[in-house]
């Protein structure tokens, strides 16, 4: 296993990391305890979750694994996050979580799911910050984290205040246009990064002929899409979310087996993606640059946010409503925000895809 400062904090956390919303039976414990005990075993030291996956029974289940990892003598770091901003509203939330995690101190507490500035804002309006550094003084906290799925300036504009140690973003072999502005400020901030859907929920590995630009001879697409992002010097750990003891084991091999890429593979690795994704927005984000408004275009349309949940129509397997779903879940926006879209297509003259970007916001509402 690979370790890696996170950040400025001091913790040496594993490259890969264990993320606990997609167990397969949640409603077998010792199953999802067994799942998580041999991933410490097999060195996996950060273990993410939060309210809301499967309700509360995954902060349940990691409170049951961390007491076994504690009796074999496994390290391990704690990780989850809330969406509340008011400081009775946030200590509510923290109480029940350590009594569900049965630990004293959470290692690394993430304000949750920041998915605009505005909202950012009124957050702060509320609080927030004040009220995670006097659970860090309290000792309730260890690290104050931020989860976001901002992108471009948006996210380095977050990024750039000045109390976060570390930051949860969504990165994978689809979507890296969308995030360098986030590299570039956690360099500058000497932040921690993890990054959650590596696999593009599931979407990659269901779709190898569309990454041949990422695999390698001998490899599965899987562990080219992981190494991947390994080759990243920012990331400090990648989530996987494992269902089975054989997932578990491949990825396990994966890492075992992991031969870096040099700077040069990697970043012709990026260039070839563009080719290989015919259809397929990639988040460049072309289509708004024109107007500085983070990813709305100049009739306040997220065009890019709108193509991404298009992406999951394309590629999803296994969601009767990708598209609901992903703007919903993923970005919280609603469908009827496309419906503001007045065919002037600027956004299509700009697309790098040459995506019929109209017809599909149409679709949409």
């Amino acid at each position: 296993m690979i370790y890696k400062e996170y950040g400025q904090t001091g913790k040496k956390v594993s490259l890969l990391g264990f993320g606990g919303m997609r167990f397969k039976n949640i409603d077998d414990h010792d199953e999802c305890v067994n799942l998580m005990v041999t991933a410490a075993k097999g060195g996996i030291n950060y273990f993410d979750t939060a309210p809301g996956y499967f309700g509360i029974e995954s902060e349940i289940v990691f409170g049951k694994a961390f007491t076994q990892m504690r009796k074999l003598g496994l390290p391990y770091f704690s990780a989850t996050k809330t969406f509340k901003s008011t400081e009775s509203e946030v200590r509510s939330d923290i109480e029940a979580q350590l009594k569900r995690l049965n630990i004293e101190s959470i290692d690394f507490y993430h304000i949750w799911c920041v998915n605009s500035l505005e909202n950012w804002e009124n957050r702060k309006k509320d609080g927030i910050i004040q009220t995670f550094q006097k659970l860090k003084e309290e000792g309730l906290i260890k690290h104050i984290c931020i989860s976001s799925h901002l992108t471009k300036n948006d996210i380095k504009e977050l990024l750039m205040e000045d109390v976060f140690e570390g930051v949860l973003f969504g990165y994978s072999a689809i979507n890296f246009n969308a995030r360098q502005e986030a590299f570039d400020a956690i360099k500058e901030k000497k932040l921690g990064a993890v990054v959650m859907n590596p696999l593009s929920g599931g979407v990659i590995p269901a779709h190898p002929e569309l990454f041949g630009f990422i695999q390698r001879d001998g490899e599965s697409v899987t562990t080219s899409a992981l190494s991947f992002l390994w080759d990243h010097p920012e990331i400090t750990n990648t989530l996987v979310g494992f269902e089975t003891l054989e997932q578990l084991n491949e990825v396990l091999d994966a890492m075992k087996n992991y031969k870096p890429r040099t700077k040069e593979e990697l970043e012709k690795a990026k260039v070839m993606a563009g080719a290989s994704f015919e259809g397929i927005c990639t988040f460049c984000g072309y289509c708004v640059a024109d107007n500085g408004s983070g990813n709305m275009c100049h009739e306040g349309v997220p065009i890019p946010l709108f193509m991404d949940a298009y992406n999951q129509k394309l590629l999803s397997k296994e969601s009767k409503d990708p598209i609901g779903d992903r703007l919903k879940w993923h970005w919280n926006i609603d469908k009827s925000l496309a419906a503001k879209c007045t065919s002037c297509r600027l956004c299509e003259k700009a697309c790098t895809q040459h995506i019929d970007i109209v017809k599909r916001l149409k679709e949409i509402t």
